[in-house]
């Protein structure tokens, strides 16, 4: 297929090359620059996965912080959370260029749905755990800070415990299927990113938003909420691990994964060299 603009008979030869500039990245270009995102993903240190899940895990913290500071300075009515779920965008910018957990399953993912063999499973595996485990981390101490009286004003902290409760509450199954709306969320926007130029801030706040005011539970972002439970009390680790974490966890990867595999590589294997 030619490119757009190439043998239009009303256009010259500059004006041809315009229009092949301004043409919408194909579904192929795509996969290969999230492809090579995650073969660099691959080959990065362990101690440079680690301290970028780290910062990404603290930085994510902002987004729990300031959508806590909006809902304190609202008043308490239907519409607050309309308003407060844009403070939870606020991480993800910040983000965007550390290891979030939910965006690294994708895109070192692709290179494993590409060449399916033994050494970049394990590869993919790798980097999954690590940042996995990194971000976690980070996101106690974060929640650690946040705990230690007077930090944040009172209402700040009786917002912090609102959001923190909501993220225990669903059932196991019911935090799994929404888990899995977020994954997808944040799949997607991992597709986006590379054709939407100077859009990218708004499609990180706009699919983010939605995960906030639909209330759908992120693995990294939420266990900041979670974590402020746990250590002010409000909740056990027991309920961390068993209510927020593990069916979080299965939901996002599976948003994320199947997203990738079923509706974004799989149209394109035919024309994929496994060997590249």
């Amino acid at each position: 297929m030619a490119d757009a603009g190439e043998e239009s008979p009303h256009l010259d030869k500059k004006e041809r090359r315009q229009a092949a500039a301004g043409a919408p990245i194909g579904a192929l270009v795509i996969h290969e620059i999230v492809r090579d995102q995650g073969e660099e993903e691959l080959e990065r240190s362990f101690g440079g996965l680690a301290w970028s899940g780290v910062a990404a895990g603290l930085s994510i913290g902002f987004s729990f912080l300031v959508q806590a500071e909006l809902q304190a300075r609202l008043p308490d009515t239907p519409w607050r959370v309309l308003v407060a779920g844009f403070g939870y965008s606020v991480g993800f910018l910040i983000v965007i260029r550390q290891q979030l957990f939910t965006e690294t399953t994708l895109t070192a993912l692709i290179p494993a749905l590409t060449r399916r063999n033994r050494r970049t499973i394990l590869l993919t595996l790798r980097v999954w755990t690590i940042v996995l485990l990194a971000n976690l981390g980070a996101t106690w101490v974060f929640a650690g800070i946040s705990a230690v009286p007077d930090v944040f004003p009172g209402a700040t902290r009786t917002a912090m415990a609102e959001l923190s409760a909501h993220t225990m509450v669903g059932s196991f199954w019911h935090t799994v299927l929404t888990g899995g709306s977020a994954g997808w969320l944040i799949g997607l926007m991992v597709w986006l990113l590379p054709g939407a130029g100077p859009s990218r801030p708004l499609i990180i706040i706009l699919l983010t938003y939605v995960i906030a005011i639909c209330q759908f539970p992120h693995i990294i972002a939420g266990s900041v909420e979670a974590a402020f439970g746990v250590i002010t009390g409000a909740a056990a680790f027991g309920d961390y691990v068993s209510r927020f974490l593990l069916p979080t966890l299965l939901g996002n990867v599976a948003g994320g994964t199947i997203l990738a595999a079923l509706l974004n590589h799989a149209p394109l294997a035919g024309r994929l060299n496994p060997a590249d």
